[in-house]
């Protein structure tokens, strides 16, 4: 959208947006002025009424976090009033607009509440516009606004506290992927999801794609047979892993404005160095969850649904180790899962960085791999496209038989106001899946390959193994 690539640094303009009562209102009470009441202000056909609408606050102002800000503001359904992030504001961050590349941007909650207030502002004469309100703490935010839902950006290793904090009080959540940093909190968030009985949606946009549903619709159809074996291959990632193995020797004053306690949360207790803050975390033990994590959730989504995967069976990994507090960067992790639902056992293999796939039957000579790969007992999948090219030709598309989604975020909205659950709800999809890649983290770890018990949530052939499906939280802090 073009409207994502607005810059939240210092003047920037402002997105069209209608307003609701409660905008109005609001903007009265913060001193806005006002010589017309557009008509939108009352709610009319086609827009939604102010008291009608679904209060959102977002918790962790970074890139990913404005991405989904700018998502938000765009529907109508939404009322954004509260914003939070340990850091006030400040510089460094990866774009939030991805479209422009590795530029970095602004991020904090000072910027995205302003950004907030002059969306709704707009252009609609109201001057001034003061209602969102910005917090530092999560968990002051949680206590004092009276939102129906929340958004959670924060790094890996907070996704898991401030999620459970939020379902506890029956908030209805977005958490971006990994849904958590360790198997032992996944499996605890998608419980105390279950018992909340609200609108849950994991950040894996992909999963609400005409490609993801065209991949279900081929296998759906028998258009390649029985399938035993998936691959996935992503490359080299476009940031450059830490330069040292161990742990960054400098002790840098804390940035003013950033409240580094906080940002550790539950983490060991660490100094602060850029090297971790704004966005280097997910590369290092201790907060992220490496490549696997990143992407995992994205890439195995479609996978899991086209197959109809629950618990894997065994995961074995291969690695090369940067060093014992940094996620190793080229590997490969292969997951077995049993036979089910009329569908055969199945191999689902991740090669990443210096790990290549085998070339799939048909594909033809020089023609490039696209990732994931099915392959079937009589053709494969590369991506959503059949192959070879004279396969695709003769089979052409195969019958819709899914429902579309009208958007990866709107999902999740029209589920908190009383729709179908999302396509990446914890219960039903995202808390299974973001246990796998998670358990390749852990299989890193052995040059074996680990039996997993899933129901249980234990390695049945590695004690030591189990050790890593949980880590001990920072005095203070608890789930």
């Amino acid at each position: 959208m073009k409207q994502l690539k607005r810059s939240i640094e210092g003047n920037h303009r402002k997105l069209p947006r209608r307003i609701s009562r409660r905008t109005f209102l609001g903007g009265i009470a913060a001193g806005a002025t006002l010589n017309v009441v557009p008509r939108i202000v009352l709610g009319g056909k086609g827009h939604v009424p102010p008291s009608e609408k679904t209060t959102l606050a977002l918790i962790g102002m970074g890139g990913q976090g404005h991405v989904n800000l700018f998502n938000f503001l765009q529907l109508d359904q939404v009322q954004v009033v509260a914003v939070c992030d340990v850091n006030r504001e400040g510089g460094g961050y990866i774009s939030w607009n991805w479209m422009q590349g590795k530029e970095r941007k602004m991020g904090g909650r000072e910027p995205a509440r302003r950004l907030v207030d002059e969306h709704y502002a707009g252009d609609k004469g109201l001057g001034e516009y003061r209602a969102c309100k910005a917090y530092a703490d999560f968990r002051e935010l949680l206590e004092h606004e009276d939102a129906d839902a929340v958004m959670v950006a924060t790094p890996d290793h907070t996704h898991a506290v401030v999620t459970m904090a939020a379902l506890e009080r029956g908030k209805h959540v977005y958490c971006e992927k990994p849904l958590a940093y360790s198997v032992h909190e996944v499996r605890q968030i998608t419980e105390a999801a279950r018992r909340a009985k609200v609108a849950t949606q994991l950040g894996n946009h992909g999963q609400a794609s005409e490609e993801a549903r065209l991949v279900q619709e081929f296998i759906l159809d028998g258009a390649i047979g029985a399938v035993h074996e998936v691959h996935v291959a992503l490359g080299r990632r476009f940031w450059d892993p830490p330069a040292r193995g161990g742990r960054p020797p400098e002790n840098p004053d804390v940035p003013d404005g950033l409240d580094w306690d906080l940002w550790l949360g539950p983490a060991p207790e660490r100094p602060y160095h850029p090297a971790y803050h704004p966005w280097r975390w997910r590369d290092w033990r201790d907060f992220g969850t490496g490549p696997l994590g990143d992407m995992g959730c994205h890439v195995l989504s479609t996978v899991f649904k086209a197959l109809k995967l629950d618990y894997p069976t065994s995961v074995e990994a291969k690695c090369t180790e940067i060093g014992p507090e940094v996620h190793p960067r080229s590997f490969k992790v292969q997951y077995e899962f049993p036979g089910r639902d009329g569908m055969p056992a199945v191999t689902v293999t991740w090669h990443d960085e210096d790990f290549t796939p085998p070339r799939p039957k048909g594909l033809e000579p020089g023609r490039r791999m696209i990732s994931p790969i099915y392959i079937g007992e009589e053709a494969a999948l590369m991506g959503h496209t059949l192959i070879p090219e004279s396969r695709r030709k003769a089979y052409g598309a195969p019958p819709k038989v899914l429902s579309r989604s009208p958007g990866h975020y709107k999902e999740w909205i029209d589920a908190c106001r009383g729709g179908a659950p999302a396509g990446s709800d914890f219960v039903g999809h995202s808390g299974l899946l973001t246990e796998t890649p998670l358990l390749g983290n852990v299989a890193m770890h052995f040059d074996k390959k680990l039996r997993w018990d899933g129901p249980d949530m234990r390695f049945t052939n590695e004690e030591l193994a189990n050790r890593y499906l949980r880590r001990d939280y920072r005095k203070g802090w608890t789930l």
